[in-house]
């Protein structure tokens, strides 16, 4: 008599998650094998996979450890799991995340259905009409530093199916691998790159900030796009009490708020003309300051408002010169 399988996981989630996965392309992580030659036994290559997913014997393997320079000068660390790995954290993503959906916070846009950061920076751009001050967050080293034991107390507070647990806590403890390093076994964060990572960092700052942010200061709004975010007060000392509270909120979950990064921003404008050594802050490739703009009845004015950041522009300028296009003789 067959002995049924523990995990009730059905082959199409996992034909549907390689679908997502190759829609989204990717490097290949440890074992150098690319999409191209996953598929060259596509059949056999996602039947294992399958069977171990639901034999509950699926052991991920190390993540790909890769270093890429961040437009400030310092290093993005990036985790590159295997083509199979990609696919199985996709299974239990496109299972799990819908549940988690109806939780999540208004004012959380990254990485959602449904949201953009162009959400984000609109949501922004109002509140900053009604709000003379912003403190623009900066979570140091947020993806490597998520704490294993919260991150999984918060799991289990949105799941009790066994496998969902399981997968989950083994991708956490995954070891990662930079090139001719040993292994490093991790006891606290999650690869910036995984499938399932992003969703698992929306749900630790669920908790961690967004629920925090709606019980301590209900009359403080916020945008908040993965680990970056924006609140915006109406005064001065508002703003610097709220970022003494989360200095101490942030340590209470294991992170630490950039001590540079983080910082207060006045919204200079027509209206307010108050002297402040900061009057203009980056948010998702925009920045904020104040700008000559022109009303429907054709009076210019100075309004606090969004266009692209010196910073963005400078990296598409950089990516254009690298197509070497031929300039018309």
């Amino acid at each position: 008599m067959k002995q049924a399988k523990p995990f009730s996981i059905t082959k199409r989630q996992v034909w549907e998650a390689y679908k997502r996965v190759k829609a989204n392309n990717g490097a290949a992580g440890v074992d150098g094998q690319t999409i191209e030659e996953f598929e060259s036994n596509l059949e056999g290559n996602l039947y294992k996979l399958w069977n171990r997913l639901v034999s509950g014997s699926y052991l991920p393997p190390a993540v790909l450890r890769v270093e890429i320079p961040k437009g400030d000068g310092e290093i993005r660390p990036l985790g590159i799991p295997t083509v199979a790995d990609r696919i199985a954290q996709m299974v239990i993503k496109q299972h799990w995340e819908p549940a988690l959906e109806k939780h999540f916070h208004r004012d959380s846009y990254g990485y959602r259905p449904g949201k953009s950061a162009l959400d984000a920076v609109g949501a922004v751009r109002e509140r900053c009409w009604r709000n003379d001050w912003v403190l623009d967050l900066d979570i140091k080293g947020f993806f490597d530093n998520i704490s294993h034991e919260l991150m999984l107390k918060a799991v289990a507070k949105h799941t009790d199916e066994k496998w969902v647990l399981l997968y989950i806590e083994r991708w956490l403890k995954a070891p990662i691998e930079k090139r001719d390093e040993a292994l490093i076994y991790p006891d606290k964060g999650t690869p910036q790159g995984g499938v399932i990572s992003p969703l698992l960092a929306n749900l630790f700052l669920h908790y961690a900030f967004d629920q925090w942010m709606e019980r301590e200061f209900p009359g403080i709004s916020f945008a908040r796009y993965a680990d970056d975010a924006v609140c915006h007060c109406k005064t001065e000392a508002q703003a610097e009490m709220l970022k003494r509270e989360l200095i101490e909120r942030m340590e209470e979950v294991g992170l630490e708020l950039h001590p540079e990064k983080t910082k207060i921003v006045y919204c200079q404008d027509d209206d307010r003309k108050q002297l402040y050594p900061r009057t203009s802050f980056d948010f998702l490739g925009y920045q904020f300051r104040a700008r000559r703009s022109k009303n429907r009845y054709g009076k210019h004015f100075i309004n606090f408002s969004p266009a692209i950041s010196p910073k963005a522009a400078k990296a598409i300028r950089q990516e254009m010169r690298r197509w070497k296009l031929h300039r018309p003789s």
